[in-house]
C-alpha cells in the first residue's frame, strides 16, 4: 500500500509540473525585427496579443532568417507577404498591397505596413473581442472601417514615408503615436538602456491608445448616429429649406454621420448649418464643412458679423442676444435657440438673394 501511495504521489507530482510547465509556455512565437522599432510592429504586435490564443505569446526580435524560420508570426521583417503562413511584412520590392487592393470592398489606397497587414487579418476579431461583439456584427464592421481611417491608415503612411499632402506643410507634426513610439527607442547616448522593455512600453502605449480608440468610437461615436439621423429628418420643421439641423443633445459628435447620412439619403451638400446647445445653456450655429477635415464651408455665417461680439454684434445683426461670431465665420452663439436659428437664416436668406 505504502508503494501505490508512493506512486500517486509521484504520478500526481509530474502531471502537476508538466501542466504548470504547460501553461508557463507560450501558445505561439511572434516574430519581429531587433534594433530600432517603429510603431507599425510594435502595434502589429500588440494586436495579436490582444487576441486570447496570441495573449502568451513570447516575442522574439532578431533578423536572424534561422530564428524567424521557427516562429508561428512574422511581422515586419522577412521579406515575406503570405497570410496563409503568418507572415506579414511590407519592404519587400515586390509589395504594393493596400486595404484595396487586397479587398477590393474597401476603398484605402495607402501602402500597408505590417500594422495595416495584421490589422486587415485580425482586425474585426480584435474589436469584436474589445467590444464583446460577434466579429462579423455590423457594429464591429463600422468601428473596424472607423478605426482604419482614423487610426491605422495615419500609422502605415508614417511609416511608408507618404505625406498627407504633395505641398510643404506649414508646420511640422511630432506629437503623432509614431512619434511617440519612436522617442521610446533607447537614446544613442545612453547606455545600458534595456531595449526589451522599451519596446514593451511602446507596446502598452499603442494598446492603450487603440483600445481607447475602439471604446470611444463605440460608445460615444457610434450612438450619435441616432441623433444626427433624427435631426435630419426633422430639418424642414426647424426651417422650410431643410439646411437647417438642431442637434438636442450638447457636444453630440456629429459631422462624420452627417456626411454618412447625406450620402444615403441623397442629400450631399443640402444642409448648411447645425445648431446645438452649449454647457452654459446658450446655443452655437456652426457651419458645416465642405468635407471632413476641410476648413471651407458649404456657407459661412455673414461676412459682416465675423469677429463681433454681443451688443455690438446684437445691433449689426438685429438679432436679440447675440455672444459672438468666429473671425473666420465658421461658428457663432446667442443666447437662445430661437436667436441662433435667426443667425442661421439670416445667412441663407442673404446668400439667396446674392445669388
Amino acid at each position: 500500500m505504502f508503494f501505490r501511495r508512493s506512486v500517486g504521489i509521484i504520478k500526481r507530482f509530474f502531471l502537476t509540473t508538466m501542466a504548470e510547465s504547460a501553461a508557463k509556455r507560450p501558445k505561439c512565437v511572434i516574430g519581429t525585427h531587433n534594433g530600432k522599432f517603429h510603431c507599425d510592429e510594435v502595434l502589429a504586435c500588440r494586436l495579436l496579443t490582444t487576441l486570447h490564443e496570441y495573449q502568451h505569446a513570447e516575442i522574439v526580435r532578431s533578423r536572424s532568417p534561422e530564428k524567424l524560420d521557427e516562429c508561428d508570426i512574422v511581422v515586419d521583417v522577412g521579406g515575406v507577404y503570405d497570410p496563409e503562413r503568418h507572415r506579414y511584412d511590407h519592404h519587400q520590392r515586390s509589395f504594393n498591397g493596400t486595404m484595396n487592393s487586397i479587398n477590393p470592398k474597401y476603398p484605402w489606397t495607402t501602402k500597408l505596413s505590417s500594422a495595416g497587414l495584421v490589422y486587415l487579418h485580425f482586425g474585426r476579431r480584435v474589436i469584436g473581442q474589445i467590444i464583446e461583439e460577434d466579429e462579423k456584427s455590423s457594429v464591429v464592421d463600422v468601428i473596424y472601417k472607423k478605426v482604419y481611417e482614423n487610426f491605422i491608415e495615419e500609422i502605415d503612411a508614417v511609416d511608408n514615408g507618404i505625406t498627407q499632402c504633395d505641398e510643404k506643410p506649414r508646420y511640422r507634426l511630432s506629437t503623432t503615436i509614431s512619434s511617440r513610439v519612436g522617442f521610446l527607442n533607447p537614446p544613442w547616448n545612453v547606455k545600458n538602456l534595456d531595449e526589451r522593455k522599451q519596446f514593451d512600453l511602446a507596446m502598452e502605449l499603442v494598446g492603450a491608445e487603440f483600445e481607447e480608440r475602439v471604446h470611444s468610437y463605440h460608445k460615444i461615436w457610434l450612438p450619435a448616429r441616432d441623433l444626427v439621423k433624427a435631426s435630419v429628418e426633422k430639418r424642414h420643421e426647424v426651417d422650410s429649406s431643410g439646411e437647417i439641423i438642431v442637434l438636442e443633445q450638447c457636444g453630440c459628435p456629429w459631422k462624420e454621420h452627417l456626411y454618412d447620412l447625406e450620402d444615403e439619403m441623397g442629400i450631399e451638400g443640402i444642409i448648411k448649418f447645425a445648431l446645438f446647445g452649449d454647457s452654459n445653456g446658450a446655443w452655437r450655429v456652426q457651419c458645416v464643412p465642405e468635407k471632413s477635415q476641410s476648413f471651407s464651408n458649404r456657407l459661412s455665417l455673414k461676412k459682416e458679423w465675423c469677429g463681433h461680439r454681443d451688443e455690438e454684434l446684437s445691433r449689426l445683426s438685429g438679432i436679440p442676444g447675440c455672444v459672438f461670431v468666429h473671425a473666420n465665420g465658421f461658428i457663432g452663439g446667442n443666447e437662445s435657440r430661437e436667436g441662433a436659428l435667426k443667425m442661421a437664416q439670416e445667412t441663407l436668406y442673404a446668400a439667396r438673394k446674392e445669388s
